[in-house]
């Protein structure tokens, strides 16, 4: 499997206050904001990059950890014939990504993702469309 990023995902009551202290203090770029997600980036290497999104309750799912893979149609299934513990169905995000999320064996949550292919016009991967 080839893995071309990986990002931690923190949880966070106070998504103000991430940009003065990633934004301003740190000086990563906001490079997305979902109003519920976050996503900060080092301006010197783009694919250095933190997460951080406001949980509905406490018991929202919520990532640990995203690892961003070259084919998450094909990871998926690799991890289905492993029986591996998927908590979150291959689907394909209104905001350009295709994920699932599985547990791994310390019980965190990990989101593994390819962008969709959208733009180019091809079949965005995955099964599940989130409406």
């Amino acid at each position: 499997m080839k893995i071309k990023r990986i990002v931690p995902d923190i949880r966070s009551k106070n998504l103000e206050g991430n940009q003065a202290f990633y934004g301003d203090f740190l000086g990563l770029d906001l490079v997305m904001d979902q109003g519920w997600v976050m996503t900060f980036a080092s301006p010197a290497n783009p694919s250095a990059q933190v997460t951080v999104a406001r949980p509905d309750s406490d018991e929202s799912l919520l990532p640990d950890v995203s690892i961003e893979v070259e084919n998450v149609r094909k990871s998926y299934e690799e991890a289905e014939s492993l029986g591996l513990p998927i908590v979150y169905p291959l689907t394909v995000e209104p905001w350009g990504v295709t994920r699932y999320f599985l547990r791994d064996p310390n019980g965190k949550i990990v989101n593994i993702l390819s962008h969709s292919k959208m733009d180019s016009g091809q079949e965005p991967e995955g099964k599940t469309p989130n409406a």
